[in-house]
């Protein structure tokens, strides 16, 4: 039984550290969503977005060096950019959401905010893994 949970695991370990990463950069997201406009008063759009980059920095180191275990500097700042434009996309997509969701449909922040994070998690997955993070496969000369 161990065995087989442990094959489990190693099948889907990228997914697993992903969803790992994604949950820590969420949970930085939410906390601080919560500090700022909870405790600083600060409008809960504004808000959203000063925890959205804060939790940009916290994912982009996480998933570039532990999920998809690229230690690659090379690359360092053209991963950087194109998961800049993930992010920025992310940014309209989850402050429309959250507007669309607290809004129109009345739904209180915080649980918009999980909402948001649970469809930009797959759309990002999808991107980092195949585009972003992509391991490089190695040519063999024959």
């Amino acid at each position: 039984m161990i065995e087989l949970i442990l094959r489990i695991i190693n099948k889907f370990k990228v997914i697993i550290k992903f969803l790992i990463s994604g949950g820590t950069a969420t949970a930085v997201d939410l906390g601080f969503l919560y500090i700022f406009t909870d405790i600083y008063k600060i409008h809960y759009l504004v808000s959203a977005v000063l925890a959205f980059v804060i939790a940009f920095c916290v994912s982009f180191y996480l998933q570039k060096f532990w999920t998809f275990r690229d230690d690659s500097r090379e690359k360092l700042y053209a991963q950087l950019s194109q998961y800049i434009a993930v992010t920025l996309t992310n940014l309209v997509v989850n402050t429309y959401g959250m507007f669309f969701l607290v809004e129109k449909w009345g739904i209180k922040y915080l649980l918009a905010q999980i909402i948001m994070s649970g469809f930009i998690a797959i759309f990002s997955f999808i991107i980092y893994r195949f585009i972003i993070f992509r391991e490089k496969k190695e040519t063999k000369l024959t």
